[in-house]
């Protein structure tokens, strides 16, 4: 896409749309993100090219197929599933058609009109490989960087020097083959722009999607570094993860250490995967909530069983330590009437040998005067 360097713009832009105007840093950034667990992404055209509403535009019949397959389906995919779509670019790896799905780092190409229905049945719905396609591993780390100026201007005016900004120095870095940058249409939350998601691999090889928002070029070269070289978050520009309630970031929020960051995503490492941070994280309360897992699986508990459950544990221990009370004061008793006892056999066998000693000595020393 054409390069569109700042120093280009009408200094009225860069203030009112750009990297420049008041409402930078002006919002919370973290829990602005709604929770999901996969993302789809299809390639299709450029963001010159797009209107406000590509996936609801009568000429653009792919992604409109696409997105009215999704939403005729919603009841069926228990997976909760994002669609955006992202730059497809002939003679590239990812052209008009090709399917991207985040965290399964798989790659379909090129989905036609006349699959889409099918497409979506196995792959979305069934969670099995397309039968009419074959499925492409993806490698490295993936940035998806709002760039949709048709829906809104910030994002036109943003995105293109953020895209530029991350070629420019993943080159410098030697990572040209290892992180791939692509221009998406709107994510939600325009007012955050620069607004992006990096889908990357972790220490332990898990993908996690982590979104950023008032992003600037300069913020680029330490989001390279720290987040995709260290799996470090950026928490000044972090708006959420894949995976992660903004509720759940919500309740972070309310521990802060006093350095401010929170207790919970504090030197956190990607990707996180629930577990691992959960194992990081001090015992929390018992809230009596319910979430809903991946694939529908429900992780409720009841609040009320918890504290009957609770109360029965104190009652067993309670009897328990009485049990065992009752149980080490016999045991003194045996050992003190064992140690008498044995003390009293052993002044008996002492007494006795020294007779049989002295018998022994008399009846020696009668022989020898005898003879």
């Amino acid at each position: 896409m054409a390069s569109d360097d700042l120093s280009s713009l009408p200094s009225s832009d860069d203030e009112k749309y750009g990297f420049q105007r008041p409402e930078m840093f002006s919002i919370k950034l973290a829990g602005t993100v709604d929770a999901y667990d996969r993302h789809v992404f299809l390639c299709y055209k450029s963001p010159e090219a797009w209107p406000a509403r590509v996936e609801g535009s009568e000429s653009d019949p792919l992604p409109k197929l696409l997105s009215s397959a999704f939403k005729a389906r919603k009841n069926d995919i228990s997976v909760k599933t994002k669609l955006t779509v992202c730059e497809g670019r002939e003679g590239t790896d990812f052209a008009d058609g090709d399917v991207l799905i985040f965290p399964d780092m798989i790659k379909y190409r090129g989905l036609k009109e006349s699959d889409v229905d099918s497409f979506v049945d196995d792959v979305i719905v069934n969670g099995k490989p397309w039968a009419s396609g074959a499925q492409e591993v993806l490698t490295g780390s993936h940035v998806f960087v709002c760039a949709h100026g048709s829906r809104d201007r910030r994002c036109g005016v943003c995105g293109p020097v953020l895209i530029d900004k991350f070629i420019e120095e993943a080159e410098l870095r030697g990572m040209k083959d290892k992180v791939f940058v692509s221009p998406c249409s709107h994510i939600g939350g325009h007012k955050y722009a620069g607004n992006l998601i990096i889908y990357s691999p972790g220490v332990d090889g898990m993908i996690t999607g982590h979104w950023y928002g008032y992003v600037a070029p300069d913020d680029v070269p330490e989001l390279l570094d720290e987040h995709i070289g260290k799996g470090q978050i950026i928490e000044r520009l972090w708006r959420g993860q894949m995976g992660v309630s903004a509720e759940e970031i919500e309740k972070a929020n309310e521990h802060k250490v006093p350095n401010g960051e929170s207790e919970k995503l504090k030197d956190q490492k990607l990707p996180n995967g629930e577990d691992s941070k959960k194992s990081e994280e001090k015992p929390q309360e018992n809230f009596g909530g319910c979430c809903q897992g991946a694939n529908g699986v429900s992780c409720c508990r009841d609040g009320s069983l918890e504290q009957t459950s609770g109360i029965e544990e104190k009652k067993q221990k309670e009897t328990t330590e009485a049990t065992s009370g009752k149980k080490d004061g016999l045991a003194c008793k045996l050992t003190s009437c064992i140690g008498k006892w044995e003390q009293s056999d052993i002044l008996a066998a002492v007494a006795v040998v020294g007779a049989v000693a002295t018998v022994g000595v008399a009846v020696y020393s009668f022989y020898r005067r005898s003879g």
